[in-house]
């Protein structure tokens, strides 16, 4: 296995820190061992991070039936810690995340100068003003429940393209 290293910045410590606290060197390994990653190194890769097992499974059978390698974090610590060490090119964000919200994560990783540029679609099944979207960096949002089409649609006009701004389904 190749690591990298990564300069963390001071707010990106601070959130591995307390996503970390009050956690043990046991518990951190078998998060770590639940991480899930599917498909060859040489496909486009889709991180989903989620804490409801029936959307991850959702999520990664439609983008599976697409040809995306699909990496799968049921919290935003594993999703952060994937983000950078997955490279993936695009993060399907939930927002109601044990311990932190989707929201922070997905700012603390627009902040990283490692995971800037990776479009993170942020999926809620709650409504949420547009302004914190923007103010969290998200590149789209997409409210559950969604027409599959739709969602497929978004993952791949983000993907292919330079995110500028929020895109919505």
């Amino acid at each position: 296995m190749n690591w990298t290293k990564f300069d963390f910045n001071q707010d990106e410590m601070k959130l591995v820190y307390s996503l970390m606290s009050g956690v043990t060197a046991v518990q951190k390994m078998e998060i770590c061992q639940n991480i899930e990653d599917t498909g060859q190194f040489n496909q486009r890769c889709v991180l989903i991070v989620d804490d409801e097992p029936l959307n991850l499974k959702l999520f990664a059978l439609t983008l599976m039936k697409r040809g995306y390698r699909v990496l799968q974090a049921a919290d935003g610590f594993q999703g952060f810690v994937l983000a950078h060490d997955g490279r993936p090119d695009l993060i399907v964000m939930d927002v109601q995340l044990p311990e932190i919200s989707g929201l922070e994560i997905t700012r603390t990783l627009k902040n990283s100068i490692h995971t800037k540029n990776i479009p993170v679609v942020i999926a809620t099944a709650f409504i949420i003003d547009e302004e914190k979207l923007r103010a969290s960096g998200c590149d789209g949002y997409i409210t559950k429940p969604y027409a599959m089409k739709d969602f497929i649609a978004l993952i791949e006009s983000l993907i292919e393209r330079n995110p500028q701004v929020v895109a919505t389904v």
